[in-house]
């Protein structure tokens, strides 16, 4: 996800710092057939490279298997039912697992995908109390299929590449902070203040601005033990402190008996975030794929009414389609895969399996799944091609049966990775020219607004509304691609919706 100026060789295409500028490493001869599908060496990586690469992208993303059944869980539809958590748990590990392969083979790039947070909870909290889960898991898949067109026809693509090189930068460098603040909050190293609504400080440091949980220490000590590692360029330096992470927590809640963050519905603000990290009482365990096709895509209409569902799909479509791309430019760029226009190769392919993700968490009710930028954990351990997308994939899948065994790791422990990750994003600020206000500012609201708003697609919608309005202010619209005034556009449509939706409602 960053840029740099050197060129990675075949001896250190592994080591954990970025390329400095982008620059794939000289191609290799393959070895066999499946180097030559897959370009392991064409991209300077090799097959233990992108094994270590899969396992650190699944232990970044494993917690989707337990969050996302959570978040779903936890609401109720127009007729107050509810979707069992089993089920949900099952059903998102086994799509992540389907789609994360499919991006392997067709889209043949370190990308791997899951239930989509942030789309989950529109999904659960705003979609589906006006409708039934059926229903809303129905508009998901139309938004998906809605997007598979939009690449079929180019379209998708020509607005990725209508993007300036330097914003993509600004993306990748502000996703990079996203993810950093992702870690810190998950870790609960950052966390909201009580009383935020009363003070001008809206988060502090851990418990009462003090380092005082033992989850906490098992943070801060991985955090060291991965930068340190990473420093040195230690082979598999992220995956290491995954793991010693999750060894040191084992063992503190072993000798501590800490539990979770919510103990009987009451706040326990020293436990472990998410996960406790208990050796289970059973390892495999049968999967519930009772969701498995259980989506409605008409009845939404008569019952929400068409301005409802046409907003809601909106909603699905933007967030969807600028997230990813976002995505694919950070990872690509984190593994030197972009081109000079900030394009990384297969990118229709890439584009096409992710709007059929899409479409297939609706259709097994988890809602749309889209590409995690978690993936860059992987790349950062040396992961350039797809075959590390088929050992996070047959993770996933294995994580049907292995679920008891997945949720040993707690955040505290896979959170050190987003964190280091973050870091290594950030790096490519150094190719943003800051002396020209018309990318700089763009650039800075791109970059800022991702973390501060929590979301991808804010800050790509501000910072591109930015970039088309300074340029027009300056009488230079001619240097902006036909395709940005039309994406300009919608992005205001994008943040008025609520303003909209009052007056048309």
């Amino acid at each position: 996800m960053r840029a740099t100026n050197r060129k990675i060789t075949c001896e250190d295409a592994m080591a954990v710092a970025p390329p400095e500028n982008g620059t794939p490493p000289t191609p290799a001869q393959p070895r066999n057939g499946f180097d030559r599908f897959f370009e392991i060496s064409a991209r300077g990586s090799t097959l233990s490279r992108e094994v270590r690469g899969g396992l650190a992208t699944f232990f970044t993303m494993a917690y989707i298997v337990v969050l996302n059944p959570l978040i779903l869980g936890g609401a109720v539809d127009g007729d107050d039912k509810s979707l069992p958590i089993p089920a949900l748990a099952a059903a998102t590990a086994l799509v992540a697992g389907l789609m994360t392969i499919l991006m392997g083979v067709v889209g043949r790039f370190p990308l791997a995908l899951a239930a989509g947070l942030g789309v989950n909870a529109l999904v659960a909290y705003e979609i589906a109390p006006e409708m039934t889960w059926a229903d809303a898991m129905g508009l998901v898949v139309i938004e998906g299929l809605i997007i598979a067109v939009l690449v079929l026809t180019g379209l998708r693509t020509a607005v990725f590449r209508s993007v300036p090189t330097q914003m993509k930068s600004a993306i990748g460098v502000g996703i990079g902070l996203f993810l950093t603040i992702i870690g810190l909050v998950d870790a609960g190293f950052v966390r909201r203040l009580p009383d935020a609504a009363n003070t001008t400080v809206p988060v502090g440091l851990g418990v009462g601005g003090k380092l005082v949980s033992w989850p906490l220490l098992v943070f801060v000590v991985g955090l060291l033990i991965t930068l340190v590692l990473v420093a040195r360029r230690v082979k598999g330096a992220i995956l290491i402190g995954i793991l010693a992470s999750t060894v040191l927590a084992v063992i503190v809640e072993a000798i501590g008996n800490i539990g979770p963050s919510f103990v009987d519905g009451k706040p326990n603000p020293k436990g472990w975030a998410l996960n406790v990290p208990e050796l289970p009482k059973t390892v495999v365990d049968l999967p519930d794929l009772s969701l498995l096709g259980k989506f409605n895509v008409f009845d939404s209409w008569g019952r929400a009414g068409w301005v409802v569902v046409l907003m809601f799909i909106f909603t699905l479509l933007i967030t969807d389609f600028f997230d990813t791309m976002g995505t694919m430019v950070a990872v690509g760029q984190e593994g030197g895969l972009l081109d000079e226009q900030g394009t990384p190769p297969r990118a229709k392919e890439i584009l096409l399996v992710d709007s059929i993700a899409a479409a297939a968490g609706g259709a097994a009710s988890t809602s749309s799944n889209t590409s995690y930028i978690e993936s860059a954990a992987g790349v950062a351990e040396g992961a350039r091609t797809g075959v590390a997308n088929l050992v996070t994939g047959a993770l996933f899948l294995l994580a049907m049966f292995l679920a008891p065994l997945v949720v040993i790791v707690p955040f505290e422990a896979a959170s050190t990775a987003l964190v280091v990750v973050g870091f290594l994003m950030m790096t490519a600020v150094r190719t943003i020219d800051w002396s020209d206000y018309e990318i700089a500012i763009p650039a800075f609201l791109t970059i800022v607004l991702m973390p501060f708003t929590y979301s991808i697609s804010n800050g790509i919608g501000a910072g591109l509304i930015t970039f088309v309005v300074v340029k027009l202010a300056r009488g230079k619209a001619r240097e902006i691609h036909p395709l940005l005034y039309g994406v300009a556009a919608l992005f205001v449509l994008y943040f008025l919706r609520g303003p909209i939706e009052s007056l048309v409602l």
